[in-house]
């Protein structure tokens, strides 16, 4: 079976477990170093004479002294450490799992937030069994302390959050751990020092602060498997490795060929595959990385065509399929598009209807033509017949009051020459920097309005292409992608990365998170083509060209935990537990049902269940959950073979059917049931666990 981390094996221990940003990240022990904090500085000296490491090194600005020794003498030195009067505190050192070269040192304080009901007494009843004394409260975060692992506790921080974390009144439980490496998660993908727009410390072209801040952000999250973002374009290499992954893919749309497989048909079916990647490109060591590689990827390949029914088929599927965000890279080849009743009333649907109600958030790219998303521009300079004088233009969906409309901008930020514009952008993202164009179907090919003729500075994006040398570059990916199409699906990985944070706000909050929290980058530069200048912010904090600035996956991230906090209960967990051993009926077609009852209010935002069977043949059982309003999810098929002991856990990550799940009610009677399909073979159900975490 896999495990949390997707490494083969049975579950880790609660001591390698790191809880941190409502996330459990999977550690392993340094075989060769540990840490003390002294309470004298000065007795180091006297500590080395007395451990004989082979070197020794200070780490978060001297607090802790590193201790390397020989592998076999970590355990004895260890102890021999913890038994002189100079230490205070010693612990093992860790490694991350999913990153092996950050350490991670343990100080001696955790911080706790329990549910703003419980009372300090009862708080007091939770931490002083387990030795934590209180240190000092945590201002501005209601029922939030920082405590330290005092003398008579039997267990390192590491343990102890997760086992404060088993208590349903405690909200957060993390320790505070020391990073001795970068101080940001950056991702070992090969071509990831390539996608400046990630993060950059400048170079030929790109200055060091054209990027979206994201590394800070995948401190906090990289994204999570239930929210889903949906590409909606001309069709995806679903063999690209960088558009796959364990749970990755949802509910995958063919609105063309009207199946489940969206591939590219055409030779020049090339941009979903490319906006795709810049979106959720899974970070698997290699190629590229999405904004969001943790999130749920639904690829959607779109008819083509703009009427009214291609559109409600568009939307209806990501409300009916679960979708969080939709990103949209197309527009009208037109001047002058407005949307139809039932177009305003689909894409409207979505984003208020969707996500059980919070709204899907909906983004579309602004149109490459560098002119008003709405307004009138006096044209000269079109082919003959084309566009000339006074001219209205009008791109239907991005100015929709429920769309997200995204400009582009470039790593010198500044605004890209061919990005739309006007008053209903809302916020900007990287992309490249071309000429503008604009199909017009009555010319039959790629019209433009006056020639410019400067060079246009900017580096490309770098995401995947199609397999084979069949997309844009040769080889698997492309380093010349741009557009607003691209800008979009940047902005689009932001939002999921804010909704993997906080899952219980609606689409209008992320919309305001990821405007407040923008850059506001300014381009002081006439446009090369019109020579307008709209690179400066009004008094609303507003520019034509940028909207309210370039997305901040950093600061919208933040924004997005420091709301969740705020409300309180969000991000609550409950993990009721059934621990009565039952033998399991050998070849019944009635299963064995076991129930486990949630009570309180709140709505399930992620889902979790640990099972522990014997039996002689594991492969004759399937295992599945119900939820109080009656739903199922399969969660364990007929795949486990000759195995005799199952001690795992099925959640959103290695078991994506459990999403349907969410958005409803938590409390009643949850069910768990069992079935052996063959006879001949015996077993007992050990126990099981539901976890719920309550939005």
């Amino acid at each position: 079976m896999t495990n949390a981390t997707g490494m083969n094996g049975p579950a880790p221990s609660e001591g390698l477990i790191l809880q941190r940003g409502g996330e459990e990240l999977l550690l392993e022990k340094g075989r060769d170093r540990f840490t003390t904090q002294l309470t004298d500085p000065d007795a180091i000296a006297v500590l080395e004479s007395i451990l004989q490491p082979r070197s020794r090194h200070p780490v978060a600005q001297g607090q802790l002294v590193v201790w390397e020794v020989e592998p076999e003498r970590l355990e004895t030195t260890l102890e021999q450490a913890r038994s002189l009067e100079a230490v205070q505190f010693a612990s093992h050192v860790y490694r991350l799992v999913a990153s092996s070269q950050t350490w991670v040192y343990l100080t001696d304080q955790i911080t706790v937030q329990f549910t703003p009901t419980l009372t300090r007494p009862e708080q007091g009843a939770i931490t002083e069994p387990l030795g934590l004394v209180l240190d000092h409260p945590l201002l501005g975060i209601s029922n939030t302390a920082v405590y330290r692992v005092g003398p008579t506790a039997t267990a390192n921080p590491i343990k102890l959050a997760n086992r404060l974390m088993a208590h349903s009144v405690v909200l957060t439980a993390e320790p505070n751990v020391v990073v001795a490496t970068e101080g940001l998660y950056r991702p070992v993908d090969t071509l990831y020092s390539q996608q400046w727009h990630l993060a950059t410390s400048g170079g030929n072209e790109v200055l060091a602060d054209a990027h979206i801040s994201v590394e800070r952000a995948w401190d906090i999250t990289r994204g999570t498997r239930s929210v889903v973002i949906a590409i909606a374009d001309d069709g995806f290499d679903l063999n690209h490795p960088d558009l796959q992954g364990r749970g990755k893919l949802v509910a995958p749309r063919d609105l063309k060929s009207r199946n489940a497989v969206p591939l590219p048909m055409g030779t020049d079916e090339n941009h979903g595959t490319a906006c795709a990647g810049l979106a959720i490109g899974e970070e698997n060591q290699s190629g590229i990385v999405g904004v969001a590689p943790g999130c749920g990827f639904m690829p959607i390949r779109t008819t083509g065509y703009l009427d009214d029914t291609s559109i409600e088929m568009l939307f209806d599927w990501v409300i009916t399929q679960g979708a969080a965000v939709v990103s949209c890279s197309w527009s009208p080849a037109a001047v002058y598009f407005p949307l139809s009743l039932r177009q305003r009333h689909a894409l409207t649907r979505a984003a208020t209807q969707g996500r059980d109600g919070k709204g899907c958030v909906v983004l579309f790219s602004a149109g490459n033509a560098n002119r008003p998303v709405s307004g009138t521009v006096q044209e000269q300079g079109w082919p003959p017949n084309t566009l000339r004088g006074s001219t209205t233009w009008l791109s239907g969906f991005a100015v929709h009051p429920d769309a997200i409309a995204v400009s582009a901008c470039t790593s010198l930020n500044r605004k890209a020459a061919y990005s739309n514009w006007g008053t209903h952008i809302a916020v900007s993202a990287p992309s490249n920097n071309a000429a503008p164009s604009m199909a017009l179907p009555q010319v039959g090919s790629v019209a433009t309005g006056p020639t410019i003729n400067q060079r246009l500075p900017g580096r490309g994006m770098v995401t995947s292409d199609r397999l084979d040398d069949r997309g844009y570059d040769r080889g698997a990916f492309t380093h010349t992608f741009g557009g607003t199409s691209s800008a979009c699906p940047v902005a689009a990985g932001v939002a999921g990365l804010v909704l993997s944070a906080n899952p219980d706000l609606t689409a209008r909050e992320v919309r305001q998170i990821l405007e407040q929290t923008a850059d506001k980058i300014t381009d002081a530069n006439p446009d090369p083509q019109l020579g307008n200048r709209y690179g400066s912010y009004d008094q609303n904090g507003h520019s034509q060209w940028f909207g309210y600035g370039r997305v901040n996956a950093y600061r919208a991230v933040a924004e997005a935990r420091r709301r969740a906090w705020s409300r309180g209960t969000s991000g609550q967990q409950v993990t009721p537990r059934d621990e009565a051993a039952v033998g399991i009926p050998d070849n019944r077609a009635t299963p064995l049902v076991r129930m486990l009852a949630v009570t309180g209010s709140g709505t399930v935002q992620d889902v979790r269940v640990d099972v522990a069977i014997d039996h002689e043949y594991l492969g004759d059982l399937t295992l599945a959950l119900s939820s109080p309003a009656g739903k199922t999810v399969t969660i364990q098929g007929r795949t486990l073979s000759n195995q005799q002991q199952l001690r795992s856990h099925y959640d959103l990550a290695t078991t994506p059917a459990l999403r349907w799940f969410l958005g409803g009610a938590a409390a009643g009677t949850w069910q768990l049931r069992v079935v052996d399909h063959a006879p001949g073979h015996t077993g007992r159900l050990q126990w099981w666990q539901l976890t719920l975490t309550l939005g």
